[in-house]
């Protein structure tokens, strides 16, 4: 993935409080809320961790790919569509780490594992020319249409969110409920805006 390393400070910022805060909250509401909640959160703190914009481990891209595949693919055992997309989603842009691209004049790099390349760092002849230059990592079909999944999803939850916030304060014997659904679909918007922001630096 390419980018400055800022923006992978501000992924990490992102994830981090929405993962935090969206496993604070799963303590309370509906037990299916607080399922939802609790993945949401993990799922935040597993971006923030492949945002890291310091050079990690060379090992680490594989271990995100098994644990996000293995995740994906109990959310989808289990039934959780949304899950599964994101779960699979974050695999797959581990996978665009270490995976060079097949596009005509793309370096091989790795990006030193990073999943926000930095700019200016050396490239393969020994320069100092920005990483940006590089080609786009991944498949540009799948990330498009996690693209367009994402960027509708983050619609469509912002849009809920405006009005469960405006009645929160007028249904009384409900307010726990619609607070927690409140809660609930800001951590689905805070992970899908995470989740456009990293597919856009592939």
């Amino acid at each position: 993935m390419h980018g400055p390393a800022w923006v992978g400070w501000l992924l990490v910022l992102l994830g981090a409080a929405a993962g935090a805060y969206c496993l604070w909250r799963a303590r309370t509401g509906p037990a299916a809320q607080r399922g939802e909640a609790r993945g949401e959160g993990l799922m935040a703190l597993g971006m923030a961790a492949m945002a890291w914009p310091v050079a990690p481990p060379s090992w680490s891209p594989w271990l995100f790919t098994a644990v996000f595949g293995a995740a994906g693919l109990w959310a989808l055992a289990r039934r959780h569509l949304h899950h599964a997309v994101g779960a699979l989603a974050m695999a797959y842009m581990a996978l665009a780490m270490v995976i060079p691209s097949q596009q005509p004049g793309h370096t091989g790099q790795m990006n030193q594992m990073s999943p926000i390349g930095h700019l200016g760092q050396m490239d393969q002849a020994g320069g100092t020319g920005p990483m940006a230059h590089t080609a786009p990592g991944g498949v540009p079909l799948l990330t498009g249409l996690l693209l367009v999944y994402f960027t509708g999803y983050v619609l469509a939850a912002g849009v809920r969110l405006v009005p469960a916030a405006g009645a929160g304060g007028l249904e009384a014997p409900a307010g726990g409920a619609a607070a927690g659904a409140g809660v609930l679909r800001a951590c689905r918007v805070a992970m899908g805006i995470g989740m456009l922001a990293m597919l856009l630096a592939l």
